[in-house]
């Protein structure tokens, strides 16, 4: 199996604390509980050295860090996205996620002369797409070694991938199934299923600036 020393990754997080139907996340995509996302084989697919990026948003902290513990890695740090465009929420109106780096082995950051602030300022497009800005400035900094997208909606050059949306390169399983030997209970089929079932679902969900959790 191929190791990659950079990993990229955008779990589609479940929220429970949706107030009414056409506020819930699954309007829009497949989700995955915490355990799911947990028991996926990124330790397979993970080099000796390495740095995951993996997306969160505020209420997710907690768990993230949670996943990454799981996945064989410790937390270094993490940036802002600031979405400049305001959304909803309960405590805040969210305008940013977070963008956290974890490590394993021996890996070292980016050249000082290409090191950007920890405020990355990109104006938010479709719901939870991430900007492509980010991914190329990963690009930049591990130009030379085998990096891979995690739940990746399209192919990138230079980049291997896995989701339900694109030909993965690699296939993951979940360390929970007793013989580990097929995909995690939902697998790709299935959440490319859900989605004829979301899109009419979101023909009468609110706008989507309704939709962020934080």
């Amino acid at each position: 199996m191929r190791k990659y020393k950079v990993i990229y990754a955008d779990p589609p997080w479940r929220y429970d604390f949706a107030e009414t139907n056409n506020r819930k996340i699954e309007n829009q995509y497949p989700t995955m509980s915490l355990e799911e996302i947990k028991n996926l084989s990124v330790r397979d697919i993970a080099d000796t050295n390495c740095v995951l990026y993996l997306w969160a948003t505020a209420p997710k902290l907690l768990e993230a860090i949670d996943v990454i513990k799981s996945w064989g890695f410790k937390y270094k740090t993490h940036a802002i996205w600031d979405k400049e465009i305001i959304g909803m929420g309960y405590w805040f109106r969210g305008q940013h996620e977070l963008l956290i780096v974890a490590t394993k082995g021996k890996i070292s950051p980016p050249n000082s002369n290409i090191r950007k602030s920890s405020i990355l300022k990109y104006r938010r497009t479709k719901h939870s797409r991430k900007p492509d800005e980010i991914r190329e400035l990963i690009s930049l900094w591990f130009p030379e070694v085998n990096k891979i997208e995690l739940f990746a909606r399209k192919r990138i050059k230079g980049w291997d991938c896995w989701g339900d949306e694109v030909k993965s390169d690699t296939a993951l399983v979940s360390n929970s199934s007793p013989d580990k030997s097929g995909s995690f209970n939902r697998n790709l089929k299935d959440l490319s299923a859900d989605k004829s079932q979301i899109s009419a679902n979101a023909e009468t969900s609110l706008n989507s600036d309704i939709l962020n959790p934080i």
